[in-house]
């Protein structure tokens, strides 16, 4: 008896098929090689790889091709991998966030556009909000489509953004006029700007038509040798509506570029109100997803006041304030200044007190690449705290970034080999690591371990 749902004799699906395979072997192979960190795109290409390969085999084959019939074919049957997480729906336009997740480009603009900084499936804060398109992805759903005898619309027309009114055009401007008008039409035009910007991308992008537009926006503060003298429901607002337009990628360069931009942040960073200090905070951060922009900000000295923010540890404000410093930390210039400005020391400190040891962990990660930050971590007697997290921890990235720290304070600093080897006798922590870990954490566990027993070797021989 004959097999139902076999593979099409179509050569068209058989050939499609074969490229499936061959992506699919490629994306295996790209994941098992990878020694660093498996990726997760990598992971999620492959996974829709099986599923198109899936749907090529059992097809059952639709001549419905109402945007009804679709509908139905998306709750019943569309393959969970080429649903948008945010939609639950058929994805029309797949990208990729920075955090390797793939989204419907409509579904997760909004949600970037609503102030969002983190992937909404991980919680991963995202190093940059750049879109880019997964086009596997989208060949499969098409390929998808076509074998079910389905129309998919345009993505080019799905979900655009309306564009702005001559009449909400008129009025923006006028906005920006009362800014420099009395107090109370400044704080009125100020907070309506801020709520404008913040529910409307169309609006975002106004600021970018005008070459004086933010320039206007930041009249009320610039007038003021010290912003101690400005309202703080003024300031907070124009500080809170820079950051509505930073989201605004073809904003980022344009806002940290306007002189003023970057030195009233670093003010507002120092000001009354948490609120805007948090404010501030996230407009760096957000600013600082283009490499340009994080050595203008890091060359403007704005890491000093962000790591004295961090410093005071004021729970609203500090996931921003350790985004932002763990971005413009990525160029080295910066891991340089961060150091200079005090920020091993109270990086160590948080985490030896439990807070944001994630995001902390990280940074510290970074800048101990740099030498004078392996020095410190020395003297502040960090190398017990680091042991204790890899051992005690449940998290492996942590564990990872703490290995890593600590292999480089074991090639740095031989005063520390005895904590080593007393953590590894009583514990068997590194050698645990070296068999379990990640395999980032596995190369630093073992590297470590090498080095503590030809201490050994040597001493003997001695």
């Amino acid at each position: 008896m004959a097999k139902t749902g076999v593979l099409s004799s179509d050569p068209t699906v058989r050939a499609r098929a074969a490229e499936l395979k061959k992506e699919l072997q490629r994306l295996v192979r790209t994941i098992v090689d990878d020694e660093d960190y498996y990726s997760v795109d990598a992971i999620d290409q492959a996974k829709d790889a099986l599923c198109a390969l899936r749907e090529l085999k059992f097809n059952k084959q639709s001549t419905a091709t109402t945007t009804s019939s679709l509908k139905f074919h998306e709750a019943v049957s569309c393959p969970e991998a080429f649903r948008c997480p945010l939609s639950k729906e058929l994805m029309r336009d797949p990208i990729i966030l920075a955090s390797g997740q793939t989204y419907d480009r409509p579904f997760i603009q909004k949600w970037l556009n609503a102030g969002n900084r983190t992937c909404p499936r991980t919680q991963q804060v995202l190093s940059h909000t750049a879109l880019t398109p997964n086009h596997l992805v989208s060949e499969m759903i098409s390929q998808w489509c076509k074998s079910q005898g389905l129309e998919l619309r345009n993505p080019v027309q799905y979900g655009k953004e309306e564009g702005v009114t001559k009449a909400e055009h008129d009025h923006f401007f006028s906005l920006l006029e009362k800014l420099s008008a009395t107090l109370p039409e400044q704080k009125e035009a100020a907070k309506e700007l801020r709520l404008l910007t913040k529910k409307m991308p169309s609006f975002r992008a106004l600021f970018g038509e005008s070459v004086d537009a933010i320039p206007q926006l930041l009249t009320p503060l610039s007038g003021s040798k010290s912003q101690s003298g400005v309202h703080p429901d003024l300031q907070e607002d124009v500080i809170t509506t820079l950051l509505n337009l930073s989201i605004h990628d073809s904003n980022k360069k344009l806002v940290a570029e306007t002189p003023m931009v970057i030195p009233l942040l670093m003010e507002a960073l120092r000001s009354e109100t948490i609120e805007t200090r948090s404010n501030a905070a996230a407009a760096l951060f957000t600013l600082s997803a283009l490499d340009s922009n994080k050595a203008l900000i890091g060359k403007s000295g704005a890491l000093k006041p962000l790591i004295d923010l961090l410093d005071e540890g004021h729970p609203l404000a500090m996931k921003d304030v350790a985004s932002a410093i763990f971005n413009l930390c990525i160029i080295h210039e910066n891991k340089a200044r961060a150091v200079r400005d005090g920020a091993v020391r109270v990086i160590i400190e948080k985490i030896m007190d439990g807070v944001h040891v994630d995001e902390l962990l990280a940074i510290l990660a970074m800048l101990s690449t740099h030498q004078r930050a392996v020095e410190e971590i020395g003297e502040l007697e960090a190398v017990p705290c680091l042991l204790r997290i890899v051992r005690e921890s449940t998290c492996e990235r942590n564990k990872e970034n703490c290995i890593a720290i600590l292999h480089t304070v074991c090639l740095n600093d031989r005063t520390k080999w005895k904590a080593l080897r007393e953590e590894e006798n009583t514990y068997g922590t590194i050698s645990k690591l070296a068999q379990d870990g990640t395999s980032r954490a596995k190369r630093k566990a073992t590297g470590i371990l090498e080095r503590l027993r030809r201490a050994v070797n040597i001493t003997h021989t001695a």
